[in-house]
């Protein structure tokens, strides 16, 4: 009988134990809740805690209440000026009305999927008012907060409260990105190759200056030099006309003497006659120049 009793004691606490796991439930605080009852939403719930429902007839499906974020793939647009322009975003949203998120979509696969459309479509519609070199400079802020506006009251028939919209990259397709890096290179190139030849010319004048200005340099030098020398041998004349006027034949004596040594090395013979006027101050001629010395012996008569 007692263990009759035992056992029906376990088995109850057993049951029980079943009932409350079934009936009991906790939400975390990044969590929010609906409670359905044979797959109908019966109750929401918002706030963290304990919660319950009826067991085995109600089941529970949570969802997140942080900031989601939806990373779609790039698409291709036309500007205002027919400009093909390739754009890939991120956008980020939260689930605003649990219920209508689980009637409208289900899950957050089925939310991005619904999102990306809205986010395309707007996008394809800002894009087609604003020209391209206005998208890839200062309009790119003001067209992801316009695009964000207009997908709000979209995404709110899915229970989605979209935040903000940003494009991490607005490019040219890769089949034009080649063709215009080479118009881009051909223009740089024409710029460099007319930077070249203005520094070419500007060099050409440069040196053409230093040219002429080297040939005056040395032209004056040279008219300088030649004045100086012209004054020096002036000047050198002078003193040798003075010295003339002084004493004539010593003047002449010492200009000879130094045609002497100019024309006569040691060691040199020379036969010359005796009434040679160039070489009579080498002659022994005692009657006229009684100061003069004999004749070398090297220089025979």
């Amino acid at each position: 009988m007692r263990s009759y009793i035992f056992t029906t004691i376990v088995m109850l606490a057993i049951v029980a134990a079943i009932v409350i796991s079934q009936s009991v439930f906790v939400v975390q605080e990044t969590q929010q809740a609906i409670i359905l009852q044979f797959g109908d939403p019966v109750a929401t719930i918002r706030e963290p805690g304990l919660a319950f429902k009826r067991p085995f007839i109600q089941n529970v499906i949570t969802f997140d209440k942080r900031v989601l974020s939806s990373d779609a793939s790039p698409q291709e647009y036309l500007t205002a000026d027919k400009k093909r322009l390739v754009v890939d975003h991120v956008t980020r949203w939260r689930i605003n009305d649990p219920l209508v998120f689980f009637k409208a979509v289900r899950t957050e696969s089925g939310a991005r999927a619904r999102l990306d459309d809205i986010i395309f479509s707007e996008l394809r519609r800002e894009l087609a008012t604003v020209e391209f070199m206005d998208v890839i400079s200062n309009q790119r802020e003001a067209i992801e907060e316009r695009v964000a506006a207009s997908a709000v009251g979209k995404a709110a028939e899915f229970g989605i409260l979209v935040l903000d919209v940003r494009t991490k990259r607005a490019d040219l397709p890769r089949e034009v990105e080649q063709s215009v890096f080479d118009r881009m290179r051909a223009e740089r190139q024409r710029e460099s190759s007319l930077l070249r030849a203005e520094g070419e010319e500007l060099g050409n004048i440069i040196r053409a200056q230093a040219d002429r200005n080297s040939a005056v340099i040395v032209a004056e030098g040279e008219q300088q030099a030649q004045r100086l020398r012209g004054e020096g041998e002036a000047e050198a004349i002078g003193i040798y006309a003075e010295a003339l006027a002084q004493d004539p034949e010593f003047y002449a004596f010492i200009r000879r003497l130094q045609a002497y040594d100019t024309i006569l090395k040691r060691g040199d013979r020379m036969i010359i006659p005796s009434d040679t006027e160039f070489f009579r101050f080498l002659l022994n001629n005692s009657a006229e120049r009684p100061e003069l010395l004999p004749m070398p012996a090297a220089v025979t008569p």
